[in-house]
C-alpha cells in the first residue's frame, strides 16, 4: 500500500497536534510555536496532545501503538511470544557493572562510571564545551582499551574541523572514528559495519530521520532520532551520548519526553566567557541526582577541579565587607561559598534589586525580613548580591549568609573571615536547620573555620561533637548585635 502524506501542525513546546495553525497552542497557550510537518496518515492520524497516537510514526522507548490500537512490543524477537506479568519475587535482578571513563569528576555525575547500553543526554549553551567535553572524554575511552571502537558523529562540524579539535586537545588514536553525517540512516549503516562500543551523536537537533517528513530540529525528528539511538544501544550493549541544544529558558530543545527517554540528563552549567564550568546531573536511573563535576576550561581543554571550595573562595580584598561564607551541599559534596553584597544610596527613591547566582524573588523576600525585623529601610537603596564564580545556588541554605553580607555592605563593616553562616530564614524572622549538618561541620572544620552562625536547635546535637564555636540564632535579628555592635 502506498503511504500517505498530510500536513499538520506541531507545537515544538508540547508536541500539541492541529489540522489548522494557531497563533497560540491551546495545551501549552505558548505563542507563535506551531511549526508545519508532513505525517504518514496510510492508517490515519489523531490530533490532540503530546500523549496521542499518530499511526505508526508514534512510538515510546519500550515498544509503539500501532495502526488498531494494539500495542507493539519491539523487543519482542520471539517470533510472536508476549512478555506476561510475573510475581516481583520471581524476577532476577542483574548487576550493573560500570566502565570507568578515565574521567573521575564525571564518573563522579553519572554515579561511579558508564553503564554499557546507557544513553546519556548532555545539555547546555552554545559554546559552553559540550563537544570539548565529549572529545576528551573519547580520548580517555580509547585510551583505557585500545580495543573497543569509539564513533564520534557531527552533523554541525566537518571533518577538518573535528580533527582540529581533536589535535588541540591531543585526543588521538586508532580506535576512534570521526564520521560527519546528519542523516540517521546513514549513521546506523556505519554503526552496524564499526560495531562500537561507545557512540556520540552531535547533535540531536542536527539529526533527521528519512522516515519522518519534517525539518531537523523538530520535535517529531528529535523524538524518532532518539527513540532510534535509544532502541539500538539497548539491543546492542552501545553506551551512547546525545548533545542537546537548550532553549533561552536554559532547558533541553524539544520536548519533555526527550528527557524521559534517555537514562541520564546532564547539564553542563557556566559562563562561556568565564574559566569555570559546572556538570550538574538532573536525571540518572543508575545513580545519585544533584551531583556536580566542576572543570576549569583552559587553552588544553578542560581541567578537573579537585578542591572546588577554594576555588569557590577567590582571594578576596582585606577586610573588605559586604562578604560572608557559607557551605551548600551539592550531591556527595560540601562546597564552601562566598556571597557577596553591595548596597548603595539610590538618589531616585526607587531601589533597585539585581542577583546573580540566586533567585531575584528569594532577594526581595530577605529584604522584607531586615525591613520587618531589623528595623532597617532599605526602599532606598541599590542592592545587588553576588554568588563568587558564578554557581547558582538552589536551596534555601544560604539565607543566613545574604542577610549577613547585605548588613556588612549597609554597615560598611567587614564580617571575620573564619566565620560560615548556615540557615533558612522565614518569612517571621525564624532560623531553621538546613539538612546535612553533620557533613557540613565536618568540612567546617577540616577548612580551619573557627565559628559557625546557624539554627538555635543545633547547639545541643553538635556543639560538643566538633571542635568549632556554634552560635545558634533562633531570630536573623540576632545578627545585627552579634556581628556589627
Amino acid at each position: 500500500m502506498a503511504k500517505k502524506y498530510a500536513l499538520i501542525y506541531v507545537c515544538q513546546k508540547c508536541a500539541y497536534r492541529s489540522t489548522k495553525w494557531v497563533g497560540k497552542c491551546p495545551e501549552c497557550l505558548e505563542w507563535n510555536t506551531m511549526i508545519e510537518e508532513e505525517v504518514d496518515v496510510t492508517h490515519g492520524v489523531s490530533m490532540g496532545g503530546a500523549g496521542s497516537s499518530g499511526g505508526t510514526n508514534v512510538r515510546s522507548s519500550s515498544g509503539a501503538l500501532g495502526s488498531e490500537g494494539f500495542f507493539i512490543n519491539h523487543n519482542n524477537k520471539g517470533g510472536g511470544k508476549l512478555f506476561k506479568p510475573v510475581p516481583i519475587e520471581e524476577v532476577s535482578v542483574e548487576k550493573q557493572y560500570r566502565v570507568a571513563s578515565g574521567i573521575k569528576e564525571f564518573d563522579r555525575v553519572v554515579g561511579g562510571g558508564l553503564v554499557p547500553g546507557s544513553v546519556i543526554l548532555i545539555g547546555g549553551e552554545p559554546g559552553i564545551g559540550k563537544s570539548t567535553l565529549l572529545m576528551e572524554l573519547s580520548g580517555k575511552l580509547a585510551q583505557i582499551d585500545p580495543d573497543e571502537i569509539i564513533l564520534y558523529v557531527s552533523g554541525e562540524e566537518s571533518l577538518s574541523q573535528i580533527a582540529d579539535r581533536s589535535r588541540r586537545l591531543g585526543v588521538l588514536g586508532k580506535n576512534f572514528y570521526v564520521y560527519h553525517e546528519s542523516n540517521w540512516q546513514g549513521i546506523v549503516e556505519q554503526i552496524k559495519k564499526l560495531k562500537p562500543k561507545f557512540f556520540i551523536l552531535d547533535s540531536i537537533q542536527t539529526t533527521v530521520s528519512a522516515e519522518i517528513l519534517s525539518a531537523p530540529g523538530t520535535i517529531s525528528q528529535i523524538r524518532e532520532v532518539t527513540y532510534e539511538v535509544v532502541n539500538y544501544s539497548k539491543a546492542n550493549n552501545m553506551t551512547s551520548f546525545i548533545i542537546g541544544h537548550v532553549t533561552k529558558e536554559g532547558v533541553i530543545a524539544g520536548p519533555k519526553v526527550l528527557e524521559h527517554m534517555v537514562d541520564v540528563v546532564i547539564y553542563f552549567e557556566g559562563d562561556q566567557f568565564g574559566h569555570y564550568r559546572l556538570l550538574r546531573v538532573i536525571k540518572n536511573r543508575f545513580g545519585n541526582v544533584n551531583e556536580v563535576g566542576i572543570f576549569e576550561m583552559s587553552d588544553q581543554g578542560l581541567k578537573e577541579v579537585r578542591n572546588p571550595s577554594q576555588y569557590f573562595l577567590d582571594s578576596s580584598l582585606q577586610n573588605a565587607y559586604g562578604r560572608s561564607i557559607t557551605t551548600i551541599v551539592e550531591g556527595s559534596r560540601s562546597l564552601f561559598v562566598e556571597i557577596q553584597a553591595l548596597v548603595i544610596d539610590n538618589k531616585y527613591g526607587n531601589g533597585r534589586r539585581t542577583t546573580q547566582g540566586i533567585d531575584h524573588n528569594r532577594l526581595a523576600m530577605l529584604v522584607a525580613v531586615i525591613e520587618k525585623y531589623f528595623g532597617i529601610n532599605l526602599g532606598f537603596h541599590d542592592i545587588y548580591v553576588n554568588v563568587v564564580g558564578g554557581l547558582k545556588l538552589m536551596t534555601r541554605d544560604s539565607d543566613l549568609s545574604i542577610i549577613a553580607s547585605i548588613l556588612s555592605s549597609l554597615r560598611s563593616r567587614s564580617i571575620p573571615t573564619r566565620i560560615v553562616f548556615l540557615g533558612e530564614v522565614g518569612l517571621t524572622g525564624e532560623v531553621r536547620n538546613v539538612p546535612l549538618m553533620d557533613m557540613r561541620l565536618k568540612e567546617i572544620e577540616q577548612m580551619n573555620y573557627s565559628k559557625v552562625f546557624t539554627s538555635a536547635k543545633n547547639i545541643k546535637t553538635y556543639s560538643s561533637k566538633y571542635g568549632i564555636e556554634i552560635t545558634g540564632l533562633v531570630s536573623a535579628g540576632q545578627l545585627q548585635k552579634l556581628l556589627f555592635e
